[in-house]
């Protein structure tokens, strides 16, 4: 599974600093964004790798082809992130969307990337008829940063109001829905240090997570135009 690094970068740095990665597999070319921030980062995560809250090195966020049918998602993703070499434990996301295409956003120091395929969409909350049923992998990816440190709490907090920030974005947009049924997000912040204090609160109205909340919104809708 070869992969091509771009060239150096010229310019600020950004805390969510991504490479981009080019493989071909079963013949197609596909796309995967690899953030590789190092040590000093905890992650909350609804990712099928390395999903939860624990300390995560690097988060993967990989593009698969439609029709997708493996049933190993998370070795599979695991496998991308060696051969991109990948030490230590991350997080893995996938998405049939072309993750090229992403869209990018900051707010006071949080930054968040998106990647949206939107084909397969809806509410949450349906009738149990509809529920049932595998779902292709559409998907919408959330992958946000905070310099700061966070509680337990308040890293599950921050996993919410980037959820809420998105279902406004795509209100915004003029599509009828919640989201898609294989949405993912991981939210990353800073380890804390030996006897400082985590902040405790990241809601829409917390300093920190009103930043988180409106660079999601502004990630979710930049990355939305050429699909919807």
């Amino acid at each position: 599974m070869p992969a091509l690094l771009p060239p150096p970068r010229t310019g600020p740095a950004r805390l969510l600093d991504l490479e981009h990665l080019i493989r071909v597999e079963d013949g197609q070319r596909l796309h995967a964004l690899l953030w590789r921030p190092g040590p000093g980062w905890r992650m909350a995560s609804s990712a099928v790798l390395g999903g939860g809250l624990a300390e995560r090195a690097w988060v993967l966020n990989a593009q698969v082809a439609h029709g997708y049918r493996r049933t190993d998602p998370d070795r599979h993703l695991a496998g991308l992130a060696r051969a991109a070499g990948a030490r230590g434990p991350g997080v893995g996301l996938m998405t049939a969307a072309d993750v090229s295409a992403h869209g990018r956003a900051g707010d006071g120091g949080v930054e968040a990337v998106v990647t949206a395929g939107i084909s397969v969409r809806g509410w949450a909350a349906v009738p149990e008829e509809g529920a049932t049923g595998a779902a292709p992998p559409g998907t919408i990816n959330i992958v946000a940063a905070l310099p700061v440190a966070l509680s337990d709490a308040a890293l599950v907090n921050a996993v919410m109001t980037a959820t809420e920030a998105k279902v406004q974005a795509l209100l915004d947009a003029g599509l009828d829905c919640s989201g898609t049924p294989t949405d993912a997000v991981c939210v990353a912040a800073r380890t804390p240090r030996e006897g400082a204090e985590a902040h405790a609160f990241a809601g829409p109205r917390s300093a920190w997570g009103a930043r988180l909340a409106r660079a999601v919104h502004r990630a979710v809708g930049a990355s939305l135009p050429a699909l919807s």
